[in-house]
């Protein structure tokens, strides 16, 4: 088989063309979060190019309703620069009730107290940076609460 190199197939490229910057776009200028589902049934709310579970490129866009809750937060007193006027404020992790998890912050968090893992939460457009969410009026998942 000297001089025979095999063949292989090539990647598919994605059915939809989206880069980062159209991706960040949609929560900054559109005021919407964009989500994305695989073929195999994986939703994220973060950009990528193909489906970290499954390899495949074919990556459908829908839109988040940007509600959900709470899976997880710290509270940071020593931000980073675009932040330094806001701290303390809560940094989350929420799981939307699309499927999916996302990062973002929460600037009327200012103690460990003033949330709790399962706190239903909404995210909100907002002119600073990075995605911005509040709690639910009155919606605590914690008993108690």
């Amino acid at each position: 088989m000297s001089g025979v190199h095999p063949t292989h197939a090539l990647p598919v490229e994605p059915s939809a063309a989206h880069s980062i910057q159209e991706f960040e776009h949609g929560y900054e200028e559109e005021q919407r979060l964009r989500g994305f589902r695989s073929a195999c049934g994986f939703v994220t709310a973060t950009w990528g190019l193909r489906c970290p579970r499954c390899g495949q490129f074919d990556l459908k866009e829908f839109s988040l309703s940007g509600k959900g809750v709470v899976a997880a937060y710290t509270v940071q007193n020593v931000p980073a620069d675009e932040f330094v006027n806001d701290a303390p404020y809560a940094y989350v992790l929420i799981d939307l009730d699309e499927g999916g998890r996302i990062s973002g912050w929460m600037p009327s968090v200012r103690a460990v107290g003033d949330l709790s893992i399962g706190d239903r939460v909404h995210w909100v457009a907002s002119y600073k940076p990075g995605v911005q969410f509040e709690k639910d009026a009155g919606a605590s998942a914690t008993p108690g609460r």
